[in-house]
């Protein structure tokens, strides 16, 4: 088993933690495909409820490990084979994107390149006062992976352009202000508040945020307005047919706080 991404439970959380803080958790294949692994099993483990995404040490991810790529000296691998394994490896970023349970990342320090693709997947993206965002694929002269461009579209609109051509360092305040980050807090306090946000997510009505999901995965992927209804129309009586449904709207009638389990 890999040291390279560390997995915790607590309840139903489950924190994934990119594990290289000397090389600022810059991805190699193997962590890569732990980190594939790990998701594809939250995905369907009904006792995760939320997933968190973070680094150790003092950055989020680096991105590539782009010192791995310099110093290669084997023989090319196929065109092909090389497309073939890094697709497979970009599912990562589709599962925190589409998986019917709230993802968030942690983020602090260093997020550049194919770290910045898996953080922009998550559901949410709580930030420390240390970040240091930026693109960077150009930079290491490399077109984008995981993901990035459609991110960066999505949350920038025209603004991806700039932000992916020249690869400027975004710092926390102003990823607030572009709405690439949800939150931003003093870095001495960004496990704690993560800890918390998780669960509170991981204690909420997780069959319906999963269908919410679905809702904003619909429209973000081209809708019409008849279909986003008629998905609406569905997963809400899905909603309303849940046992949480019922449970929500007693303890709203009795004053108090509801207690969903998932069903």
């Amino acid at each position: 088993m890999t040291t390279e991404l560390i997995e915790a439970r607590d309840g139903g959380v489950l924190t994934l933690t990119l594990n290289r803080p000397e090389r600022l958790n810059a991805l190699t294949p193997g962590m890569t495909d732990a980190l594939l692994a790990a998701l594809r099993r939250a995905a369907i483990d009904p006792a995760v409820r939320a997933v968190v995404l973070t680094g150790a040490g003092r950055g989020f991810c680096a991105g590539g490990d782009v010192k791995a790529m310099a110093d290669s000296d084997g023989p090319p691998a196929t065109l092909e084979a090389r497309t073939h394994q890094l697709r497979e490896h970009m599912e990562c970023s589709r599962l925190l994107r589409e998986m019917p349970k709230p993802t968030l990342a942690l983020v602090r320090g260093a997020c550049a390149g194919a770290g910045l693709s898996l953080a922009l997947a998550c559901d949410l993206l709580v930030a420390s006062d240390t970040l240091k965002l930026t693109s960077a694929f150009a930079k290491v002269g490399l077109s984008g992976d995981f993901g990035s461009t459609w991110f960066l579209t999505q949350l920038l609109g025209p603004r991806a352009r700039a932000f992916a051509l020249l690869s400027p360092v975004i710092k926390a305040d102003e990823a607030l202000q572009l709405g690439l980050a949800a939150r931003v807090v003093p870095d001495a306090e960004l496990d704690d508040a993560g800890r918390q946000l998780a669960r509170q997510l991981a204690e909420g009505p997780t069959i319906t945020l999963g269908h919410i999901k679905s809702n904003l995965n619909a429209a973000e992927q081209g809708a019409t307005l008849s279909q986003a209804l008629d998905h609406e129309a569905v997963r809400h009586i899905r909603c309303a047919m849940t046992e949480d449904h019922l449970e929500a709207a007693r303890a709203f009638v009795e004053k108090r706080t509801p207690v969903f389990a998932n069903r």
